[in-house]
């Protein structure tokens, strides 16, 4: 069968019907508030993770202990320290 056979016999809507059923099935009911809740707090982290490294931000997103690039190079030229 090829691959988008299934796709135009059942339509986006059913594909995904399917998925559910084959993820309960799996997963269990009982799991799936601990998935869904792991997922939530995982995207949670990626979209906290994206805005900190965004660049477009401006200064506020920089954190408070990055060391500026002329100060990282100062503290590697004197190695003895200071």
């Amino acid at each position: 069968m090829p691959t988008g056979v299934l796709a135009e016999i059942l339509g986006a809507d059913g594909l995904i019907v399917i998925a559910v059923i084959v993820i309960v099935l799996l997963f269990g009911g009982s799991q799936l508030p601990k998935l869904a809740r792991g997922l939530g707090s995982a995207s949670h982290e990626f979209k906290k993770g994206i805005e900190e490294g965004d660049p477009t931000k401006g200064a506020d997103s920089t954190p408070s202990d990055a060391k500026a690039p002329d100060q990282a190079a100062g503290s590697a030229k004197d190695p003895g320290g200071s």
